[in-house]
């Protein structure tokens, strides 16, 4: 199992618009035949602590079978054409990798 979890910072001066936009297109990762669950979250409501990270905006947790899942999901034309339309949109991305 890889599970794949992107944080997405956006750029402070979108327009409502534009945050629906990249809502709507990040949902469209989890069709990719590849992925097995996943998850689309913005930052929970759990009490402040030193050790909680939550200046993002979305964070997605995608879960494939292995890494030729991954690897398929990276060159899937869903995944390319999110990076095309909304990398204008996001100032900061991170990504955690497990298996």
């Amino acid at each position: 199992m890889l599970i794949h979890t992107v944080i997405f910072w956006l750029k402070k001066d979108l327009t409502d618009d534009q945050r629906n936009i990249f809502t709507n297109e990040v949902r469209t990762l989890g069709e990719i035949s590849s992925v097995e669950s996943f998850h689309l979250g913005t930052p929970a409501s759990t009490p402040k602590r030193p050790v909680i990270e939550d200046s993002y905006d979305f964070a997605i947790t995608v879960v494939m079978k292995d890494m030729d899942a991954h690897d398929h999901y990276q060159a899937d034309p869903i995944h390319l054409e999110f990076i095309d339309k909304c990398k204008i949109m996001w100032e900061r991305v991170v990504i955690y990798d497990a298996d």
